[in-house]
Formats: C-alpha cells, structure tokens, sequence
C-alpha cells in the first residue's frame, strides 16, 4: 500500500478550481518543495471541515485562532494524485495531534471483537497527515469557508441557485 505521510506539514488546505456550479475541490499538503495534491467531493470537504471542529470540541482543544488565516491559493501545478473514495479522522491524545487520512478506495473494517482492524487493498493509495489542533482548527475554517463561497442557496427548496435562477420544485416549477 502506497502510503504519502505529512507530519505536521506547512500547509494543508482546502481549494477548487474553477467557477461556481463547475468547481473542482482539492486537498493539498505541503512541505518545502513536496506538493500532495488530491482530489474529492465538496460534501466530503464539508463534513472532514465540520467533523473536525466536532472532535476538536469533545477533546477540549479550544476554539482560538492562533495561526493567520491562509486564504493563498493551491500551490500550481496542481495535479492530483488519485480521487479520495473514503476519509478517516482520529485524535491520538498522547501526542495531541489530529490524523486525516485520504484512501483512494472504500475502506472495509472488521470488527474481531477486541478491536477494529482496517483491511485496505494492497495497491491501494493513502494520504496521512498529522496535524496540530491549531492547524486542524484553521483547515476547518478554510475548508468551511471554501464550501460557502459557491452558488447560493435557493431560499425555499435549497438547491443552488444559478445566476439565471432556476426551476424551483417548491414554487411548482416555476423559476427563481
């Protein structure tokens, strides 16, 4: 199993390509010149980002921001190395650290009753990256924000508005 790992990297961030309704969404990690860019769904951006704050909360890691908001762009050229199928997030508390992991395939576990063990296929791909509260909190913030910045919502029915408005189900089909 290929495994890319960045521990504690200098950046790690959420960012799309393209115009509203068409965009791309990315997760790169960076560190010096090393550039790990993937791929994925902006609901999986939205949940890594809420989920986050989720975990952080339950472990007492307070809400601050302590790092400056990193709002640059992806770093170019960005190609990504594989689309994330799944996410997984855990909180190791002896080294208060956040782990990410990006898998490029479904990940089944098996429950043998003392513990979960993960099967992963062989030559499947995996981004790791451990991260800082601090950093975990700022990489939701960014990652929220991202989400946010796309077509607005429909008021009524909650599909994302086009700029020309659209058929809304709620209004009989009529446009907005």
């Amino acid at each position: 199993m290929p495994l890319i790992e960045y521990d504690e990297p200098e950046r790690f961030i959420a960012g799309t390509v393209g115009e509203p309704g068409q965009r791309t969404f990315f997760l790169q990690a960076v560190q010096g010149p090393r550039v790990t860019t993937v791929s994925l769904e902006k609901e999986q951006v939205a949940v890594l980002a809420e989920r986050l704050n989720t975990l952080l909360d339950e472990v007492g890691q307070p809400d601050e921001q302590v790092l400056p908001p990193d709002n640059d762009p992806l770093s170019t050229p960005i190609e990504d190395e594989f689309r994330v199928s799944t996410l997984s997030l855990a909180w190791v508390a002896d080294v208060q650290r956040v782990v990410i992991e990006c898998h490029d395939r479904d990940v089944q576990l098996e429950d043998s009753g003392d513990e979960v063990i993960e099967l992963t296929e062989p030559d499947a791909t995996v981004l790791r990256i451990v991260l800082s509260p601090i950093a975990a909190r700022e990489f939701a913030r960014r990652g929220l924000a991202t989400v946010a910045s796309g077509r607005p919502p429909c008021p009524f029915c909650g599909a994302p508005l086009e700029a020309s408005g659209h058929i809304c189900p709620r209004a009989n089909g009529y446009r907005r």
